[in-house]
């Protein structure tokens, strides 16, 4: 089996352990993990990554989605216990970086999202970029109707952003992925940079 092939199957695997499945053996061409909170920081990772023109599963970097910081210290011990010396790194949000060091990992290891990822991207490309992607996307309509609500008159196009784009199953993962994408290797912000350059 090729790197590019092993490392999505060992991913599928911690999937599936998390889910309640027996225990997991790595790949012995994997070198390094990066924990993330969900499916949009997992997205956003290999989006950074092909902006960086990786191929993180080629490298036997697996991108692990724990959904929710407070599962760390559990995907800590698996990997720590499986292959002693595997390289951990995290990406999380500013108010989650507590979960990650509570788990053993270091200050060097943790890439942190001020506030959020969501916030790092409508920051790196600006509001009117990002409303050109939903436009692309065919979420401009719904947006402009998003902002009528009462709730979200009068505030900052960027916190309405922020917004709109939790408001939805899925969107999340689809915008991390596509805003990501929108970025050059310069502008990808240093969180990002950082865990899709982990190795």
């Amino acid at each position: 089996m090729t790197q590019s092939s092993s490392i999505p199957v060992f991913e599928a695997a911690v999937a599936a352990w998390a889910g309640g499945s027996g225990p997991v053996a790595p790949p012995a061409e994997l070198v390094a993990a990066v924990l993330v909170e969900g499916a949009s920081d997992r997205a956003a990772v290999l989006a950074a990554a092909r902006v960086l023109d990786r191929d993180l599963a080629a490298e036997g970097v697996a991108v692990l989605p724990m959904g929710g910081a407070m599962s760390v210290r559990r995907y800590v011990a698996l990997l720590g216990a499986s292959r002693p010396g595997l390289r951990l790194r995290g990406l999380c949000d500013a108010g989650e970086v507590r979960f990650f060091e509570r788990a053993g990992l270091g200050a060097d290891a943790i890439a942190v999202c001020r506030p959020d990822l969501e916030g790092e991207l409508i920051h790196a490309l600006g509001e009117r970029r990002v409303e050109e992607l939903l436009d692309d996307e065919g979420d401009l309509r719904l947006f402009r109707m998003f902002q009528q609500q009462p709730a979200q008159r009068g505030r900052a196009t960027a916190q309405q952003l922020h917004r709109f784009l939790g408001t939805t199953s899925g969107r999340k993962e689809q915008y991390g992925r596509v805003l990501t994408a929108a970025l050059t290797a310069d502008a990808l912000p240093a969180p990002l940079r950082a865990a899709a350059s982990s190795r």
